[in-house]
């Protein structure tokens, strides 16, 4: 399985990119974030890669962080939700959009994808709401939805702090305190932690 590729950006399309490696052209089908994340042609690229074989079809699909691509699993794990229409949400919301989506159950958000009706939002965002809080978000930090960990994230989040800092900041908290530890605990040592 081939998990990521490093190399020079030799082409690019709407929805692909062809990074060579060594002399070999991989083609890497892409959301547009994606896609606008590798640069210009000629140069080096990395990308975060997921191979999906079917009965008559083999393609490597590309992502420009983890996070992405754990997002895109979770994505094509639901009924009705294929790679393309996953493709499809991650180009119209970052990673953080989509997670807040999710945990705060705004279909309407994630209906704003090329080909993402009502129904399929709702559907979207009722089997991930309680995956939400466990993919990594930009920079590879998770924390468990619900409970102390989410209230203190929250809390940052309304002190101003980014949804990714916060995030990392109680992840690195819960780490130092333990799981039972309280929200005021993972407040006051995240906001040591997000400030810091």
């Amino acid at each position: 399985m081939i998990a990521r590729l490093t190399g020079q950006l030799v082409d690019s399309g709407a929805d692909w990119a062809v990074i060579d490696v060594g002399g070999v052209g991989y083609l890497v089908h892409a959301s547009a974030r994606t896609l606008a994340a590798l640069g210009e042609t000629g140069a080096t690229a990395t990308i975060h890669t997921e191979m999906l074989v079917s009965e008559n079809d083999m393609r490597l699909v590309g992502f420009a962080s983890a996070g992405e691509r754990e997002w895109f699993r979770l994505l094509n794990g639901v009924q009705g939700v294929g790679s393309k229409m996953a493709l499809a949400v991650l180009s119209a919301l970052t990673v953080e959009d989509l997670q807040r989506a999710c945990a705060g159950g705004d279909a309407a958000s994630v209906a704003r994808a090329q080909g993402v009706g009502p129904k399929l939002a709702s559907r979207i965002v009722n089997e991930l709401k309680d995956k939400a809080g466990f993919a990594p978000i930009a920079g590879g930090a998770s924390v468990p939805s619900g409970g102390a960990g989410a209230d203190a994230v929250s809390a940052l989040q309304n002190l101003g702090f980014k949804p990714q800092v916060a995030a990392s900041a109680v992840a690195a908290a819960l780490e130092e305190l333990g799981a039972g530890a309280s929200l005021d605990d993972l407040v006051r040592v995240g906001l040591r932690r997000a400030a810091g």
